[in-house]
């Protein structure tokens, strides 16, 4: 992970200064609060700031059910009764600001989740530094037989060699034309906004992520997933352990009800039935395509 000087020492300053307040505060973000948390080679996630917790969830969905629901169910229970039945709005009260460090390929996955608020480093003021992402050995596969957007085999020996020195002097020679194209030694030299073409998509950026709890759920369900790829999904698990930590009882049922639950189709539902009353039920009679089937198999155990 790189920080700059400047990065610490603005964490440790505002570390070192905690200020009084009359907000809810959840103890469990608040540790997570400007420490930068490593990821890939040179990336971090850090939180900024957030709003909410456990408390708000159920402070708003009490709102819209009337006055006494406490008595009557405790707030973990509503919770996951609001996420049981998909009653999205109360966790939009939740938000949190994040201060990510992450390859532009990786962020041009990320920002196709277009319910956030983003502000990116810009590399038409600035020039970006010369870090690249480069997979460690045991990331770098072969292209998939069976999935055409994913990874397969691991490289070995001489091939695994020769693909990451290409990544690596790639990303160096590509660097070094970039800063001699901008460069104000004698030269007039390209605009930073033109010259920044020439870089490659393993280049690392920054930007702010703010999102409300709904729709960071949302991101995680689908890139904390095992076949999300790794990159993006090494952000998400550490982010998944910041969530956690601030809203335990909706981590909770986050996981029991979307990430470790399954989706069925009428079809699914109706060949489940008929299992139960003993019939014997396949591919051909149950109205599902084969890889519908087959995906049915793996949900049911069969």
């Amino acid at each position: 992970m790189s920080l700059s000087p400047e990065q610490q020492a603005e964490i440790d300053a505002l570390r070192a200064n905690p200020q009084q307040t009359l907000r809810t505060v959840a103890p469990g973000m608040e540790k997570h609060l400007y420490l930068a948390h490593p990821v890939l080679d040179h990336g971090f996630v850090r939180v900024i700031d957030y709003m909410g917790d456990d408390a708000a969830i159920c402070q708003a969905a009490r709102v819209s059910y009337g006055k006494g629901t406490k008595s009557v169910q405790n707030d973990e229970g509503l919770i996951r009764y609001l996420m049981r039945h998909w009653h999205s709005t109360p966790f939009e009260m939740c938000e949190v600001k994040l201060h990510v460090k992450l390859p532009v390929f990786v962020a041009r996955q990320w920002i196709r989740h277009r319910t956030a608020n983003v502000n990116e480093y810009s590399a038409r003021y600035s020039i970006l530094d010369r870090e690249f992402y480069i997979p460690a050995p045991e990331h770098v596969a072969a292209q998939s037989r069976v999935n055409n957007q994913g990874r397969g085999e691991v490289l070995q020996g001489d091939e695994a060699a020769r693909v990451l020195e290409i990544l690596k002097a790639d990303s160096a020679r590509c660097y070094d034309h970039y800063e001699q194209m901008i460069s104000q030694d004698g030269q007039q030299g390209l605009a930073r906004e033109l010259a920044r073409m020439n870089l490659p998509a393993n280049i690392y950026t920054q930007w702010y992520w703010k999102v409300d709890l709904h729709n960071l759920f949302h991101f995680l369900r689908l890139r904390a997933d095992a076949h999300a790829q790794y990159e993006i999904r090494a952000y998400a698990d550490v982010i998944c352990g910041i969530v956690a930590d601030w809203v335990p009882y909706a981590w909770r049922a986050f996981e029991d009800y979307r990430m470790n639950a399954a989706s069925l189709s009428a079809q699914m539902v109706d060949c489940v039935r008929r299992m139960l009353r003993g019939e014997q039920v396949t591919q051909e009679n149950s109205g599902m395509s084969a890889r519908e089937w087959r995906e049915f198999q793996d949900i049911v155990g069969l």
